[in-house]
């Protein structure tokens, strides 16, 4: 188990300045959005930036999934948007498909990913939604590429009650979980560290940050509610060897201080774990 962060903490840094300050402050994994900042997954020579990527992270000791959840990344002027279940949808999947292939070229094993809201006026959007997935997942098949799926609030998954009935109708073993600690407490989703046990099997990302009870709002470590020093022990307990990602997507502007501060909160928590194994 190993501390990295979302790179969309750091929007107000170059790449490689931002790995840099990643492997300076000592995480050890990079969560990376695909957007026009960091890594555009819509320009030219997707493969050939994504190979030269893969050595800034090698010589930087970095570890690596791949997110996408940027917010414009498809629409100037809607956040999220297109989704999978709204008008415009092949544009998702075409991200989707893309950000395995850049998954793929990092040696990243997984890429995360949501279903996003379902309009008011658009029918069977559970249909278009599995439909969605079931395309993506046959790509990341051929590529060998895990897809990590996250319930988010207010989206059409956005429950692990919604996420179980999701995997009830996918018959595939490349999905699995994003599993983020606020959103869980945020929704009442409690005890995180017994819903960690119970999806112990599928968890193979996990973003942290702290939050309240019913406000969808990422905040620093100790000014929220969670208590983290129990779900790092249930994750341990689980034997969770992936990435713990720090996401704290409105902080890019103190962004250095911001993950400085994320790293000393946490870190000493995972030191303090008995008999812990050795960290990848």
């Amino acid at each position: 188990m190993r501390y990295g962060y979302v790179s969309n903490g750091l929007a107000d840094h170059r790449i490689d300045d931002a790995l840099e300050l990643l492997a300076e402050n000592g995480y050890a994994g990079v969560a990376l959005t695909l957007d026009h900042v960091h890594f555009d997954p819509l320009a030219p020579r997707l493969r050939a930036r994504a190979a030269r990527l893969r050595l800034r992270l090698e010589s930087l000791g970095l570890a690596c999934v791949v997110e996408t959840g940027a917010r414009f990344v498809l629409d100037p002027r809607r956040k999220h948007f297109p989704t999978l279940v709204s008008d415009g949808r092949e544009r998702r999947v075409d991200l989707l498909c893309r950000a395995v292939d850049v998954a793929a070229e990092l040696g990243a094993p997984v890429v995360s990913l949501w279903s996003g809201t379902a309009p008011d006026n658009v029918e069977g959007a559970w249909d278009l939604l599995l439909e969605g997935v079931d395309r993506v997942l046959r790509h990341a098949d051929r590529a060998g590429v895990t897809l990590a799926f996250e319930p988010e609030p207010g989206m059409l998954i956005d429950t692990m009650a919604s996420f179980d009935e999701l995997r009830t109708c996918v018959d595939s073993p490349q999905l699995k979980l994003t599993l983020d600690v606020g959103h869980l407490h945020c929704q009442g989703e409690t005890p995180i560290e017994s819903v960690v046990a119970a999806w112990s099997d599928l968890l193979v990302n996990v973003h942290i940050e702290d939050m309240r009870r019913g406000v969808h709002e990422h905040l620093m470590f100790g000014e929220g509610e969670v208590d983290f020093r129990p779900i790092i022990a249930a994750l341990a307990a689980a034997g969770y060897d992936g990435g713990l990602y720090v996401e704290l997507s409105r902080h890019s502007h103190v962004g250095p201080t911001a993950a400085r501060q994320a790293f000393e909160f946490l870190n000493p928590l995972l030191r303090e774990r008995p008999n812990r194994p050795s960290d990848a």
